[in-house]
């Protein structure tokens, strides 16, 4: 291959911002519900705010959701509960106000004008979804919810491979931003942060793209190959990401575990390998996203006639990822992942990757399960995880009246 990882590890390609974490890509581990998804060359122009779950997750389904996202982590800075509770109510209207658009109010020339400008002087929807989680750091002492924690939230875990920085994981509170266009997030956060201020602060943000079909079918991450072909969807991916277990806390029930990883592909060093060791990693086809042992890429693999791994090896990505047995079938996992790109390191090497993001029951069924099977498969030398955290996405905002978290707080 011409070079090898630690030589161009200690070249710098593990500096900042870019000392990844290996999450693992779990290419073929999930797929979505279909409703509410853009499709040929409609894109819709807003998703419904109020409902039983959050928008973001289902809706718009993967991998059909919309081009642009962003993901931020918030320590919470509130006194006390009342004013989480008052963080949590303009979290709501500026959410609800967002999503479905408007023109903002003058408040007169003596005032600072009440919104940015960034997109004109009437705010467009723009298909915005927002998404709000917690993180374990919530249910701290600060405000009396340490018996309301989810049964599974804890920080998230250090696994072999993983190369994790303390100022790229973790947070009190996640917000997911996803919309057609990137200016329509830049202006989000801005709006976010401007009236939250004294009760959040940004501890880490990045922005995510995804590619259209190329030349169709599922798109394709950095490293060429297609992403979230094998992903759940309609119904079983219903049964796989609502948390609907009794012995979950009342309020939880609706709300789903979210993972999110935040990976650096080693893309330089990537190029220099042959295509043959790439598709064997993976254990599909590069052009196409075949699997080794079919034509196309929604063909399912057979591995009861490869037991040994000739065909698609025994420790390829899809293989450990998606063993599709009778008993790894609730293990299975709702992935809406994006591509990166933060520039360059001091050294001049590319710091780009995957923006991996996952919903699913319950954290150690479902990822843990999936992350440990994938701890030294052969795409680790070019892969390095670096940040990101365990969430619980909150039950949806059921009407006008009600308000992120109410039933956690209230």
């Amino acid at each position: 291959m011409g070079v090898s990882r630690r030589a161009f590890l200690q070249g710098g390609a593990a500096g900042a911002a870019g000392t990844a974490l290996t999450g693992g890509l779990l290419a073929a581990g999930a797929h979505a519900d279909d409703s509410g998804t853009a499709s040929g060359d409609h894109t819709p122009s807003s998703y419904p705010f109020h409902g039983a779950h959050q928008a973001g997750v289902l809706t718009p389904a993967p991998p059909h959701q919309q081009r642009s996202s962003m993901f931020a982590a918030f320590n919470v800075t509130a006194a006390g509960r009342a004013d989480l509770v008052d963080l949590m109510h303009t979290l709501t209207e500026r959410a609800r106000f967002l999503t479905s658009g408007g023109t903002p109010p003058n408040l007169g020339i003596g005032h600072p004008p009440s919104d940015s400008d960034v997109l004109g002087p009437t705010v467009p929807a723009d298909g915005l979804t927002m998404t709000l989680s917690v993180g374990a750091g919530l249910f701290d002492d600060r405000f009396g919810l340490s018996a309301a924690k989810p049964l599974h939230l804890t920080p998230m875990r250090t696994f072999p491979n993983d190369a994790l920085e303390t100022r790229w994981t973790h947070g009190d509170l996640l917000l997911q931003l996803c919309a057609n266009n990137a200016d329509t997030l830049h202006h989000a956060i801005r709006d976010l942060t401007k009236h939250t201020r004294g009760g959040m602060q940004l501890r880490w943000k990045i922005e995510g793209y995804g590619s259209p079909p190329r030349p169709s079918g599922t798109p394709r991450n950095l490293l060429g190959f297609k992403d979230g072909t094998a992903n759940p969807t309609r119904t079983t991916a219903e049964d796989l990401v609502w948390v609907d277990d009794p012995a979950e806390p009342a309020w939880a029930q609706g709300g789903s575990y979210q993972v999110v990883r935040l990976i650096r592909m080693l893309v330089e060093f990537w190029d220099r390998v042959s295509i043959n060791e790439q598709e064997r990693m993976f254990g599909r086809r590069r052009d196409s996203g075949a699997p080794l042992d079919g034509n196309v890429e929604t063909d399912t693999p057979d591995y009861a006639k490869d037991p040994h791994g000739k065909v698609i090896p025994l420790d390829s990505h899809i293989r450990l990822a998606n063993p599709r047995t009778h008993r790894t079938n609730n293990q299975r996992l709702l992935r809406r992942s994006y591509n990166y790109d933060l520039g360059m390191d001091e050294n001049g090497n590319l710091q780009c990757g995957h923006i991996f993001a996952c919903y699913q029951q319950d954290l150690h069924r479902q990822f843990e399960t999936v992350q440990e099977r994938l701890v030294d498969e052969p795409l680790v030398d070019y892969v390095q995880p670096f940040g990101g955290g365990y969430f619980f996405v909150l039950p949806g905002i059921g009407d006008s009246r009600d308000w992120y978290g109410r039933r956690l707080l209230a």
